[in-house]
């Protein structure tokens, strides 16, 4: 279910230019990325270990199936070719990756906390932050040992300082939010556990920086209340249906993580004074397109593509 979530941000970008915030900083080089988060960022993850989001997934740019699910590329997609790098291999995929300019640790639907259910269940990753965690410190540790064999080993992984100059990016959360939903909690009850879910979110950074990470891009999460399965599925009467279409609820409680979120944000800061930690509103960006939708060419901005579906 949690697939349709990103499907339609990723049209939008897709076809919109947006200006770069990376692009103004030209003193910014980073000989590579490390990604952790769910599909709004996976590029393949999920894909190696349960199979190829099927087509039409990828037909827009790649013309096939790409392990996005998504019709064409995603935001960490974008961020790699504003810096200069190749697309991010995803770390679960053996099939021709190439790590010398980092990795992809994200699988769609991923939680930062461990869900106490099964993927077919609910839909939710079994690779939580936690694991992607564990996969990112032993990809760091074993690197540097295997590289020195030389050979195709020199030439797939990164170099040893690579690891402190890369960027690492964060782009997961959402849902843990609609985790609590699919149990029948209720809008407290799913606020009531986001300052744990963002403790070890802090946790996971802060493990990070005690390796040498030292650059950090961290996005909020978007605007639920959009998205097309969360109006399919979720009881959601007229008057909580704002005049986009959006479920205000839903919206609300991204608020809310959006906002612990940055403050999680801004005492890292203080935690970690070598640190570089940018806190990105993707929340506004993709609240926008649903709000503007008519005014950038879409008809139907509450139904999602590669047949997820959605109200009509």
């Amino acid at each position: 279910m949690e697939h349709a979530n990103v499907v339609l941000l990723c049209i939008l970008i897709s076809v919109i230019s947006l200006p770069s915030p990376l692009t103004s900083l030209p003193t910014c080089e980073f000989p590579a990325i490390f990604n952790l988060g769910d599909s709004n960022s996976d590029t393949g993850g999920l894909s190696a270990a349960f199979g190829q989001a099927p087509y039409p997934h990828g037909i827009t740019h790649f013309h096939h199936p790409a392990g996005r699910f998504c019709d064409g590329r995603l935001l960490i997609d974008f961020i790699a070719e504003d810096l200069g790098l190749p697309y991010l291999s995803a770390y679960l995929d053996s099939m021709a990756s190439n790590f010398s300019h980092g990795s992809n640790f994200a699988t769609a639907g991923s939680t930062i906390r461990p869900q106490n259910t099964t993927r077919s269940q609910s839909g939710v990753s079994p690779i939580s932050l936690d694991v992607q965690y564990v996969q990112y410190s032993d990809f760091h540790s074993r690197s540097p040992v295997l590289r020195k064999q030389g050979g195709v080993f020199e030439k797939l992984l990164p170099m040893e300082d690579s690891f402190s100059r890369a960027l690492y990016t964060f782009d997961i959360g959402q849902n843990d939010l609609t985790a609590g939903y699919k149990l029948n909690m209720t809008t407290d009850q799913v606020k009531a556990y986001v300052p744990d879910v963002l403790h070890q979110f802090s946790n996971v950074v802060k493990g990070i920086y005690a390796q040498g990470g030292r650059s950090f891009w961290v996005h909020n999460t978007g605007p639920v209340g959009c998205l097309p399965y969360i109006l399919d599925i979720f009881l959601i009467t007229a008057a909580q249906i704002n005049k986009y279409g959006c479920a205000n609820p839903f919206n609300e409680v991204a608020q809310f993580f959006n906002r612990r979120l940055k403050d999680v944000v801004f005492q890292l800061r203080k935690d970690l004074p070598l640190a570089a930690i940018t806190y990105v509103d993707v929340y506004s960006l993709k609240y926008s397109l649903f709000t503007q939708a008519k005014k950038l060419g879409f008809k139907d901005p509450l139904i999602a593509c590669c047949g997820h579906g959605g109200k009509v």
